[in-house]
C-alpha cells in the first residue's frame, strides 16, 4: 500500500466520492494488481484467522513460562455469574483480549493485528461488534479496510514494533486502527473516523515496552485489553462529534519522536521499567534457571 498520510486517504475519499474503505481497498488493488473481488477474499481469510483464534483457546493452557494462560477464562466466568460492572459489550471486549493474547503467549495459531503483542486489540473489538449486532461479514471486512488504511499510515510515519518506538507502536496502533474501525461500524464518516484513531493513539503516547523476562507476556497481554477498551471510547466520541485537537498525521508524528527519545532499556530489551522491579528480576532468574 501506498500511503504515507491520513489527509491522502481523506483527499482521495473526497475526490473520488468513495468511502474510506473502498479507497484503502482501491490501493491495495492497484499495488498488488488484482480484483477487488481478490482483495476481499484475502481480507477476509485474515478476518476468519482472528476468529479462529478465538474459538480455539485453550482455558487450560500455560506458557512454557507460566506467567499467563487462563485468566480469558476467569473473566468468562466473572461474566457469566455477573460479577463485571463494565455491561456485556466492554466486559465479552476484554474477556476475548486476554483470550488472544494467552495463545499468542502459549505458540497456538494468532493474527499479527499489526504485531504478535497487540493481537488481541483489534480481534477482540471487531469480532465482539459482529457477534452481540449480527453484523454480515461483507461489513466486517470493510472495517478491516479501514483499520488497515490506518495502520498502513502508522507503518509508514512511524513505526509498529515495540523494538522500535515501545509499546505505545503496538498496542497504540493496534487500539488506533480498531477505533476507526469501531467508529465506521458505527456509522462515523471518514473524518470521524480518523479522528477516533488519533484520539486512540493520543491516549497511549509515551506508553513503553518493557517486557518482564523479555517475554511478550508480562504486562502486554493486559495492556492488549487496555488498548481496546480505550478504541471503544474514542470510537464513540468520535461518532459524537468528538474532534482530537491535534491533527491524526500529527498525532502519529508525535508518536514517532516520542518513541526515539526513549531509552533502549524501554524498548523491549527487558531492562527497564517493570522488568527491572525485585518481582521482574526475580522472574527473569526463574526463567533463566529453567532455559
Amino acid at each position: 500500500m501506498s500511503f504515507r498520510s491520513i489527509d491522502e486517504i481523506l483527499k482521495q475519499c473526497e475526490e473520488m466520492q468513495m468511502e474510506f474503505w473502498e479507497v484503502v481497498l482501491k490501493d491495495d488493488m492497484d499495488e498488488r494488481m488484482v480484483a477487488a473481488e481478490e482483495s476481499k477474499s484475502k481480507m477476509k481469510q485474515l478476518y476468519l484467522a482472528m476468529r479462529s483464534a478465538d474459538i480455539a483457546y485453550d482455558k487450560y493452557l500455560m506458557s512454557a513460562s507460566n506467567l499467563v494462560g487462563g485468566n480469558g477464562e476467569r473473566m468468562n466466568r466473572a461474566i457469566v455469574e455477573k460479577k463485571v460492572i463494565s455491561g456485556p459489550f466492554i466486559s465479552e471486549v476484554i474477556a476475548k483480549a486476554l483470550k488472544m493474547g494467552e495463545s499468542n503467549a502459549c505458540m497456538k495459531k494468532i493474527v499479527a493485528a499489526p504485531t504478535a503483542g497487540s493481537c488481541g486489540v483489534i480481534p477482540a473489538v471487531l469480532l465482539t461488534y459482529e457477534e452481540q449486532n449480527n453484523v454480515e461479514m461483507e461489513k466486517m471486512v470493510e472495517a478491516m479496510y479501514v483499520a488497515s488504511g490506518i495502520g498502513e499510515v502508522i507503518a509508514a510515519r512511524a513505526f509498529l514494533a515495540g523494538a522500535a518506538g515501545g509499546c505505545q507502536s503496538e498496542v497504540g496502533s493496534a487500539s488506533a486502527m480498531v477505533a476507526g474501525a469501531l467508529a465506521y461500524l458505527n456509522g462515523g464518516d471518514a473524518e470521524s473516523i480518523t479522528h477516533a484513531a488519533a484520539m486512540a493513539l493520543k491516549n497511549l503516547l509515551g506508553l513503553v515496552c518493557d517486557t518482564v523476562g523479555g517475554l511478550v507476556e508480562v504486562p502486554c497481554i493486559k495492556r492488549n485489553v487496555v488498548g481496546a477498551v480505550n478504541a471503544i471510547a474514542c470510537a464513540d466520541m468520535a461518532v459524537a462529534g468528538i474532534r482530537s485537537k491535534i491533527p491524526p498525521d500529527e498525532v502519529i508524528d508525535a508518536m514517532r519522536d516520542i518513541g526515539e527519545s526513549l531509552p533502549r532499556s524501554l524498548r523491549e530489551t527487558g531492562e527497564g521499567g517493570l522488568a527491572a522491579t525485585q518481582t521482574g528480576l526475580e522472574i527473569m532468574n526463574r526463567i533463566i534457571k529453567t532455559q
